[in-house]
């Protein structure tokens, strides 16, 4: 545009315009003109310009922003940024070359001199940090100096990259690591040549790995490392090692199947060169919104010592588990849960791949799978079907129920009415009804999974419908009144008779089906009294308040002597004994004795109104000094003698802002005993004694503390909790030799690393500490002693930021030793982790040592040494 002051003459020449001819306006001649004469229009030869560029373009920065149309250049500087298609950058300094689709960003020189404002380049969810980088926006390909970017859980550092396209980067001098900085990491491996595949892999040429700065003689030709985001399948490198009775093994080798998104499979191995194997599989399986769960089988094959020795021996063990839960919110009106822990007794003992003293320790295993339904009808109506499992180590002895099936119908009221509230002895009769039938079966460690656990299997069905009502009473008192009918039905009964041929007793099962009925009455009447004891408001106790809840019951059982049969006891025909066919069934037998029995019991609650040590507030704080002291006993109407129960006494409290729990309990008996610690009817207080016989008593105190409120309480790990352990760690820390990366540092403190870096040493200590101690005392037959007295202790503490110890141990007063002593020690190497467990008191005396890299994708760098208790194989 030309602006002037003044209008100037136009001094161009004008062209007359020829007129044309309309072309609508044709005569005859031109229509009935031949084809080849007809002239055509041709198409403009020059093609038309594409723009120059082919997005928007945003941009901003501090100092300046300059266009220079000459180079076609673009160029910004100070905390310059440029959006461009799919590409984002941020750097000190960016020229943009829009002619040659090219874009240069780099550093920038600060007040002092120092480089500063380092570009990053984003294109999609890749993210570089590089000193400088040229890229060209159309063909994709990039040179960068001195790249920084993270892939997984890898991040690369390289001097000179190279971008062919989206997939493939080539790098030189290129250093990579798992360590959170990547200017100084703490070790990293150095490679001369690479090709970068994001989120697949990298494909190295020679590689050095580089501890502290200082290369190692640690290196391979050649080296390959998977970087996908998702699962994928890949073989596990075993550990090496050697040990006194077995030899030397290789352990935890396999293969991992990344099967899909929803679950996978993990198959490890052991081998030991006297012969002994073994085999674990692994899975775990997830759907979001519906369920997850786990799956674990383990078998081992052990063979200890070699033929010839004398200590020479196999064994064959195995564990099975299995944990299943639902979402809520995947069916509000069905569930299905598994918690599944079953295999060999010795399992825990015996495995060379577990160190888990609190599994080992543990005398039983148990086991659950059910399935439950609820019906929205009017009754509600109640289903489940489940499987148990329920083992003792010690005994080998199996019980299981497949299956036990549950189902009942929700509470009726015949009499109340459809609206308001239901008042008066009537209107509050309500019945129920369920149903419960069961397939027990009883067997040995020997014997499970063998045809002949089913021989002894014993199942029926149980039917019941309790009908109550209750009302109350002189305004103050509540009353309970029912009665319980029940039905049981067996397909198995008993019977038994003297047999000339043994001469003995025999007992021979009976087939066919078979039933029994049985009814009580029953009533109950109760109240609560409150009691306030006040004190002067200048005291530091201002009142303690009393709440007693007694009650009193009644509950009459006839006598079912119909279904008792007689048998004699020898051959002379006089004596005999009487007995039910019933007496071996699952849901018990009918009683001969008719019982006509009251019950008594005061249950006390005593609490305090403490004044608040803050000032400021006006209303006391509320302690608890006394929780649940029940007294209970009951006395039989119908006993010619020993009518009156012993007396159970228990209680509990908390003190110390609940971190201190104490709970006690003991049976007191009236009556005396003879000689031979019978009771005999005949008081205690009569026979020369005190008005109760203390025959057993215990006491509990669990006290857990720590340096900030909250955290007193251990934490144990996983495996140790699935395989039947405590939650705590009383018992010490499992160790599952296939995954060493479990650590003693919680994962608040992984959130506050970065924190805790900057302190050399600690002005307050972060510590936990758990006791526990039981005592047990028992004079059921005038033995007057300390049957059980132990004290157990576990802490953990914090003697620097990356150091931490714990220990667990214990004293038993009664046997006079240390109970089971645990050491541990850790140290957070940052991208490392190094930790040493030691229990130096027998039988359990072992040690082990470990250092490895924290990542899974490094997992399998690490030296790991350690020496295992004995263990005698059964």
């Amino acid at each position: 545009m030309k602006l002037q002051a003044q209008e100037i003459p136009s001094k161009s020449i004008p062209v007359p315009a020829v007129k044309q001819k309309d072309s609508l306006n044709l005569g005859l001649n031109d229509v009935l003109k031949p084809a080849d004469t007809v002239k055509t229009v041709k198409n403009d030869s020059i093609k038309k310009k594409q723009p120059i560029l082919d997005g928007i373009v945003k941009r901003k920065a501090i100092d300046y922003e300059k266009i220079d149309q000459k180079k076609k250049e673009l160029t910004l500087y100070n905390e310059a940024e440029l959006i461009y298609k799919d590409i984002e950058l941020k750097a000190g300094i960016i020229v943009f070359n829009y002619e040659k689709d090219e874009v240069y960003a780099g550093r920038i020189k600060d007040s002092l001199g120092n480089y500063s404002q380092n570009p990053v380049f984003k294109q999609g969810q890749n993210v570089i940090e590089p000193d400088s980088i040229r890229f060209n926006t159309k063909t994709k390909k990039a040179l960068v100096w001195n790249s920084r970017t993270q892939q997984g859980e890898f991040r690369v550092k390289a001097e000179v990259s190279k971008r062919e396209n989206d997939s493939v980067y080539f790098m030189r001098s290129a250093r990579f690591t798992t360590s959170e900085n990547i200017e100084d990491p703490e070790y990293y491996f150095l490679a001369r040549k690479i090709k970068f595949v994001p989120k697949k892999k990298v494909v190295a040429g020679f590689t050095n790995m580089v501890i502290a700065d200082v290369p190692t003689p640690l290196f391979l030709p050649f080296a390959y490392f998977p970087m996908s985001e998702k699962s994928v399948s890949g073989f596990v490198i075993p550990t090496f090692g050697d040990t006194q009775e077995k030899g030397y093994y290789f352990q935890n080798g396999g293969y991992y199947f990344a099967l899909s998104d929803y679950f996978d499979l993990q198959v490890l191995g052991d081998y030991y060169t006297n012969g002994s194997y073994a085999a674990r599989f692994e899975s775990s399986y997830a759907k979001r919104y519906r369920f997850n769960g786990r799956v674990n089988f383990r078998f081992e094959n052990q063979i200890n010592s070699e033929k010839g020795f004398p200590d020479y021996f196999r064994s064959r063990q195995y564990n099975i588990q299995w944990s299943h839960s639902q979402d809520a919110k995947a069916s509000p009106n069905s569930r299905f849960s598994a918690s599944v822990n079953l295999g060999s007794s010795q399992y825990f003992r015996q495995s060379y791949n577990q160190s888990n003293i609190g599994s080992s320790l543990n005398n039983n295993l148990s086991s659950s799978v059910s399935y439950s339904k609820t019906f929205q009808t009017v009754p509600q109506v109640n289903f489940s079907v489940a499987a148990t499992h329920s083992q003792n180590t010690n005994t080998e002895e199996i019980d299981m129920t497949l299956p036990t099936f549950q189902a009942s119908v929700d509470r009726i009221f015949p009499f109340a009415p459809k609206n308001g509230i239901k008042k008066g002895i009537i209107k509050n009769v309500n019945f129920q009804y369920s149903i419960r039938g069961e397939n027990r079966i009883h067997t040995t460690d020997s014997l499970f999974f063998k045809p002949g656990m089913f021989d002894e299997a014993r199942n029926g069905f149980q039917h019941s419908i309790p009908i109550s009502t209750n009302f109350k009473v002189f305004k103050y008192f509540s009353v309970t009144a029912g009665s319980s009918y029940s039905e049981v039905w067996y397909f198995k009964t008993i019977k038994k008779e003297f047999s000339d041929s043994t001469n003995k007793v025999e007992t021979t099962d009976v087939n066919g089906f078979d039933a029994f009925r049985t009814y009580d009455f029953n009533s109950r009447i109760g109240t609560t009294i409150y009691g306030t004891f006040k004190f002067n408001e200048k005291n530091k106790i201002q009142a303690i308040r009393h709440v007693m809840t007694p009650s009193v019951s009644y509950v009459y059982t006839p006598s079912f002597d119909q279904y008792y049969d007689t048998y004699a006891l020898d051959a002379t025909g006089t004596r005999y004994a009487d007995y039910t066919r019933f007496e071996e069934g699952i849901f018990g037998a009918p009683g001969k004795n008719k019982s006509n029995r009251i019950g008594m019991s005061i249950n006390n609650t005593f609490e305090a109104k403490v004044r608040d040590k803050d000032e400021t507030k006006t209303e006391p704080k509320k302690v608890m000094l006394l929780n649940n002291l029940l007294f209970s006993t009951s006395y039989n109407i119908a006993a010619d003698s020993l009518s009156w129960s012993p007396m159970q006494v228990s209680g509990g409290t908390q003190f110390f802002d609940n971190k201190l729990n104490l709970n006690f309990g003991t049976t007191l008996d009236p009556y005396a005993i003879d000689n031979s610690g019978r009771r005999i009817d005949k008081f205690n207080i009569d026979n020369g004694g005190s008005l109760f016989r203390m025959t057993t008593a215990n006491m509990t105190i669990n006290y857990s503390l720590s340096s900030a409120d909250g955290e007193g309480k251990g934490d144990a790990s996983q495996q140790t909790v699935l395989n039947g352990g405590r939650e705590d760690d009383l018992f010490g820390r499992g160790t599952d030799m296939s995954d060493q990366r479990q650590s003693l540092f919680s994962k608040e403190d992984e959130k506050n690393k970065e924190k805790k870096t900057t302190e050399f040493y600690r002005l307050k200590i972060p510590w936990n500490l758990i006791l526990a101690y039981s005592l047990t005392y028992s004079n059921t037959n005038r033995e007057n002693e300390i049957v059980g007295n132990s004290l157990m202790a576990s802490g953990n503490i914090d003697l620097t930021p990356k150091w931490k110890m714990g220990f667990s141990s214990g004293y038993d007063f009664v046997q006079k030793g240390i109970s089971f002593t645990q050491l541990r020690f850790e140290r957070d190497l940052l991208s490392w982790r190094m930790s040493f467990n030691w229990v130096p008191i027998a039988p359990y005396t072992s040690w082990g040592f470990f250092i490895g890299i924290k990542s899974s994708v490094l997992s399998d760098i690490k030296y790991d040494k350690r020496n295992l208790p004995d263990r005698t194989l059964r």
